[in-house]
């Protein structure tokens, strides 16, 4: 885990499970049923792991989208209550390639804790490795946490109107969505005129875990360097696995549209339909 990489292998984490500076979250979410990340976790999850939700923890109750963002202070006061602080490092993990998993990194770094990485592969790479899983809940006594006051790196609805004409935007979901073919969770099918689509199930290989750092780099080499750059998806959830895919292929500055799809869909402003940015 030397030099922050965003990504962590098993054997990594495996061998640090009794490092007292280490604080390992559990990110499972189904959504089509919130519940049942918990009920995984209780069933069975990486020794030291604390659980978080989605919904409950990774998201507010109220803003633009499905997911908006939690208020930071709430965030980080949330993570501080089961036992994760300032002086501590994270891995993040789900089994769902990153797709939750991300989220969290994204947050924790966004409140200024360079200090994350995801577990590379998930739990199905853990239970692969033949490594012990635990069914009981760490106790660890509520930590320290900085206050943070504002989302950095994000823009909004209204800010993504303003510069799309002179910005990549990059919608992180799967083809089909974007191509406005489907749409199973907002009342519009389509993209945000302009974008090109980079799902970010494509981020990985065939075993679950991420491209190698030239196979992404080549992924992303569709991005001109001398624009902006802000990405989306259906909630601003998934968007952050593409966000770390661009970091680890060596592209800093790009922002998060938390709102994504979700939001821009009720917004009546112009969508985009077919494989081409439009």
């Amino acid at each position: 885990m030397s030099g922050w990489s965003p990504l962590v292998t098993v054997d990594e984490l495996s061998g640090r499970l009794d490092d007292p500076t280490l604080r390992i979250v559990d990110c499972r979410f189904r959504l089509d049923d919130p519940a049942d990340g918990r009920r995984l976790y209780e069933v069975g999850h990486i020794p030291g792991a604390v659980y978080v939700s989605l919904d409950d923890d990774l998201s507010g109750p109220s803003g633009p989208g499905r997911h908006p963002l939690p208020e930071p202070n709430v965030f980080a006061g949330r993570l501080a209550t089961l036992g994760v602080g300032d002086e501590h490092e994270v891995v993040a993990y789900d089994d769902a390639g990153g797709a939750y998993a991300a989220r969290l990194w994204w947050m924790r770094r966004a409140t200024g804790h360079p200090r994350v990485a995801v577990l590379d592969g998930g739990y199905q790479a853990w239970l692969a490795s033949g490594l012990h899983v635990s069914t009981e809940p760490p106790s660890y006594p509520a930590a320290a946490w900085s206050a943070v006051f504002e989302w950095p790196g994000v823009v909004d609805r209204a800010g993504v109107a303003e510069i799309s004409s002179h910005a990549t935007m990059v919608d992180a979901r799967a083809a089909e969505r974007y191509q406005g073919e489907v749409e199973p969770w907002d009342p519009v099918a389509g993209h945000i005129p302009g974008a090109v689509n980079l799902p970010y199930a494509d981020n990985l290989g065939a075993d679950g875990t991420f491209l190698s750092v030239d196979a992404l780099r080549d992924r992303y080499s569709v991005i001109p360097p001398d624009r902006p750059v802000v990405v989306y998806c259906g909630s601003g959830v998934t968007a952050c696995h593409d966000l770390l895919a661009m970091e680890l292929a060596g592209i800093e500055g790009v922002a998060l549209y938390p709102g994504s799809w979700s939001d821009w869909s009720t917004s009546g402003g112009p969508v985009a339909t077919g494989p081409e940015p439009g």
